[in-house]
């Protein structure tokens, strides 16, 4: 074998290695991420977090204690959106003395199109206000807003 031809696949070689190197780090990044980390509950962005967790779990009664008694009460009941596709992210918080807006990003995926997933995102605001030294949503976007009267079935 002459030495030119065993030069070129000797960099065949290392370039398909080196791509595998890659393939595997992005592969180990990815399923190494898991959960986020849980923000400060007495923040506004932590209630925020802790309550999307609670209502994209299926768990309404929870997420009502992150709730003002305005928001319990004067909701109206309606057929919500279902939140197995959904996808919260903080994009900014704007905080005042008694007073929050908590800005997220909402993404949701429609199953699979021809061309792939389809999905749309939004942003939207959590209005959330300091009651008795606590942060309470006072508002939250549509598609994660909960009910008393549907929270609390028998």
């Amino acid at each position: 074998m002459d030495a030119a031809a065993a030069k070129p696949n000797r960099i065949l070689v290392i370039i398909v290695a080196i791509i595998a190197v890659l393939v595997v780090a992005a592969l180990a990044v990815v399923f190494s991420r898991g959960e986020p980390a849980l923000l400060d509950e007495s923040t506004p962005q932590g209630v925020v977090q802790r309550y999307t967790a609670a209502v994209i779990g299926g768990d309404e009664t929870a997420a009502m204690a992150y709730l003002t008694e305005t928001a319990r009460t004067q909701c109206v009941d309606f057929e919500r959106a279902s939140t197995d596709n959904l996808r919260v992210t903080l994009v900014s918080t704007t905080e005042r003395a008694a007073s929050a807006d908590v800005r997220v990003l909402i993404v949701v995926s429609n199953g699979s199109a021809p061309f792939g997933n389809s999905e749309y995102a939004t942003e939207d605001v959590f209005d959330v206000v300091k009651t008795n030294g606590k942060w309470l949503i006072d508002s939250a976007p549509w598609q994660l807003r909960v009910c008393a009267n549907r929270a609390v079935k028998p």
